[in-house]
């Protein structure tokens, strides 16, 4: 494992960035100063996300939320509906609890200290706030940068355990002068030259502006670095969700606890997700009410730690009466598309609507002409 430190010519990517940066839609043009609004709410969303998945989720929170004002206003379950899809919603929660903080200081701090200090923000993003918006001269570290650095020394320990490792070089990659002057570009920069150059399969070498200076490179080791830990098969659990519909086809739904696992979010009434697989006899046992139910299939959706399996179930009821005191709402059809619904819900409900269409006619003949 190669791991000594050296000085990168900060000029030569910035002379880079300047001629090949993307176009983002949160990111500044040249000349501008960075909206820390902007900057911070990409940074959130960008979280364990993709840039294409991301791009819409920004412009209709923008839309919604065209302040840090407005979104610490918002009602939290209309945060929720707009990330909706997103996944990891501990997100929106600490998105709207760190708004309301930023709000009542009047604007965002500055520094990577204080910026960590508020809700949802660590290590990684509060130093590409700090770098991005601010102009202090931090490196953030994220995927893209920990695979440039392991490339360019070689570190060929697998991760996650060399990310102290790649940290600290981390650190050392903005030496020069130009890239402390330059801080937000700098940061930037390494951010487009792992999207766009150095990328996890097929790295584009020969048009890398720091090619001389990658042993990865010289050894022949780029396309094998950085290197991981395999890892482990997740485990399976099961669970049953009922579509309960009245006469004027409104749903009857219930938002989780606002703690663990897609907290808050609305969703179908079910059953616990357990790692054994549900019964129809007691799927039905387990239903919030006593109805004749029709199966229409199964949805399969991944988790970070887990791979989960449910049965849906429907049936159609005069009125919610039957349903008591149990915890939930009626929701109309028109509402629903404004409900904190994450995925895994929007797959169950997919299958009423598949259930729902007509079969297709056959299109074959005997090539008879037929006289009536």
């Amino acid at each position: 494992m190669t791991s000594s430190a050296k000085t990168l010519p900060a000029h030569t990517l910035l002379s880079w960035y300047d001629r090949h940066r993307r176009t983002l839609p949160w990111r500044s043009l040249t000349g501008e100063h960075p909206d820390p609004y902007r900057v911070w709410l990409s940074e959130i969303m960008l979280q364990q996300t993709t840039v294409t998945a991301v791009k819409p989720y920004y412009d209709r929170f923008l839309t919604l939320f065209p302040t840090i004002e407005a979104l610490a206003q918002a009602p939290e379950q209309q945060v929720m509906a707009a990330w909706a899809g997103l996944g990891y919603y501990a997100r929106a929660r600490n998105l709207h609890a760190c708004a309301k903080q930023v709000a009542s200081l009047g604007q965002f701090p500055s520094t990577v200290e204080t910026l960590q200090a508020l809700p949802g923000i660590g290590a990684y993003t509060s130093r590409a706030i700090a770098a991005i918006a601010f102009g202090i001269p931090v490196v953030p570290v994220d995927g893209n940068v920990e695979r440039i650095v392991s490339r360019l020394f070689a570190i060929t320990a697998p991760l996650p355990k060399s990310r102290p490792t790649l940290a600290t070089l981390a650190a050392t990659l903005n030496t020069e002068p130009e890239a402390w002057s330059r801080a937000s570009d700098f940061a930037q920069a390494l951010f487009d030259l792992g999207a766009s150059i150095c990328t996890p399969r097929s790295p584009a070498c020969a048009l890398c502006p720091w090619r001389p200076h990658c042993a990865a490179q010289k050894q022949g080791l780029a396309e094998q670095l950085p290197a991981k830990t395999p890892k482990t098969a997740k485990p399976n659990r099961y669970g049953a969700h009922f579509i309960i519909r009245d006469a004027t086809g409104a749903l009857w739904l219930r938002h989780r606890p606002n703690e663990g696992l897609l907290g808050g979010m609305a969703e179908l009434p079910g059953t616990a997700w357990t790692p054994t697989e549900w019964t129809d006899h007691a799927a039905h046992a387990a239903a919030p009410i006593h109805a004749t139910w029709r199966r229409l299939g199964n949805v399969q959706h991944v988790f970070t730690h887990f791979a989960l399996t449910l049965t849906v179930y429907e049936t159609d009821v005069t009125s919610f009466h039957p349903l008591g005191n149990q915890p939930g709402f009626p929701c109309p059809p028109d509402a629903l598309s404004r409900q904190a619904l994450p995925s895994v819900m929007r797959k169950c409900l997919a299958l009423l609507d598949k259930s729902a269409k007509p079969p297709r006619t056959s299109r074959r003949t005997t090539g008879k002409k037929i006289t009536p």
